[in-house]
């Protein structure tokens, strides 16, 4: 596709935009996805997610994929163990099926929304270099070969560092002051009973002198962990991941004293990535901007201590769709309804994300998640 015009742009191809793009389909209207990777087999998509009735169930419905999306949950996802340093369990719930949260592979759910389109709708391999404004609500797109496309409809959904966002808005994700190294124990039931048996059948949380461990049981029977610590931005700079032993015991060194079954999770791993957690202000917000829009991390990135973030970008992109169908030929119309239901909404979530961040990594932290759990939110 080169200098070609597409009524409906979608920069992005992650939960958010998928998720636009086939309520849009649904509701008898088209549009075309950019995607940066060269594939949908581009890269693995990683972790697990608990998907929520309130806005990732909604949003799934609204795409007419809800019985479908039952069919992947990870039954038994939903327990929870809640460990100290020294490996004490301190909370311990299984999953009974009767939760509103189920867990889901990320892989898969893309799969199931990228599954529900027509063909053609995604161009992979298709990276954004800038985008413009022509004027009268339409917008170019450019790309790195030199080609581009004009649109009537621009929408966001490309993530944390979005080039869609300078657009409509100057800010930036900022530091949070956690950063987390990423590792994976693959085949755990058989090569890492300990670890396996640690982490239990869903999610593992592990806190204690402002930092820890999370950790997701995943579909294959790999387990997923989240060293999170809080530290200095450029701490991870100082650690070799070319390395993966060295990274390891520079990893470890912040937990000297904790439960060797919990350094396990680390010690044994197989693969180490370093990431740093970033966020926009909260209540981020923008003057209405014609012909443009964002939705998902490109609108509210913020830290992962919620679980909101995927949820919330489903019901983004659903929530958009519906304004845009609701509104037939009207696109400021909608675009104006959809932000003004979704800036009070992203600024809840992004609120009580923070409100977590600082909870967890605080110097109490295993004491008010205990609390957390044993009384409901109200004895936070």
């Amino acid at each position: 596709m080169s200098n070609s015009h597409v009524p409906v742009a979608i920069v992005g191809g992650g939960l958010g935009g998928l998720t636009a793009a086939r309520v849009l389909h649904v509701n008898g209207i088209e549009s075309t996805i950019f995607e940066l990777e060269a594939s949908a087999a581009a890269r693995t998509q990683g972790g697990m997610l608990d998907i929520h009735a309130v806005n990732g169930q909604k949003a799934l419905r609204a795409a007419g994929l809800h019985d479908d999306f039952l069919k992947i949950v990870h039954a038994g996802g939903e327990a929870i163990r809640l460990l100290g340093p020294d490996g004490t369990v301190q909370v311990s719930e299984e999953d009974d099926g009767t939760g509103d949260r189920p867990e889901v592979d990320r892989g898969d759910l893309r799969d199931l929304l990228l599954n529900s389109l027509p063909d053609g709708v995604v161009h992979w391999g298709r990276k954004v270099t800038g985008a413009r404004s022509l004027g009268d609500g339409r917008h170019e797109v450019t790309f790195p070969d030199g080609s581009a496309i004009t649109t009537d409809l621009l929408i966001g959904a490309d993530g944390a560092w979005s080039r869609v966002r300078p657009l409509v808005s100057d800010a930036k994700p900022a530091y949070t002051g956690i950063s987390f190294v990423e590792t994976d124990l693959r085949d755990a039931d058989t090569r890492h009973p300990r670890s396996a048996a640690i982490v239990g059948r869903g999610f593992l949380i592990c806190l204690g002198d402002e930092r820890g461990f999370l950790a997701h049981r995943e579909t294959d029977g790999s387990l997923h962990i989240y060293t999170a610590l809080k530290a200095d931005e450029g701490w991870l700079d100082t650690i070799d991941f070319t390395d993966p032993t060295a990274a390891k015991a520079a990893v470890l060194a912040h937990f000297e004293g904790w439960d060797e079954g919990l350094r396990g999770l680390v010690a044994d791993a197989e693969t180490i990535t370093p990431r740093r957690i970033h966020a926009l202000p909260v209540g981020h917000r923008w003057d209405r901007a014609p012909g443009v829009t964002l939705l998902g991390d490109a609108a509210h990135v913020m830290s992962p201590f919620a679980g909101e973030g995927a949820n919330l970008a489903m019901l983004d992109g659903a929530e958009l769709a519906l304004a845009i169908a609701a509104h037939p030929g009207d696109t400021e119309a909608a675009l104006a309804a959809y932000e003004k239901a979704l800036f009070p909404r992203s600024e809840e979530a992004a609120a009580d994300s923070a409100e977590s961040l600082e909870t967890m990594f605080g110097p109490r932290g295993l004491e008010q998640m205990v609390e957390f759990f044993t009384t409901g939110p109200a004895g936070r």
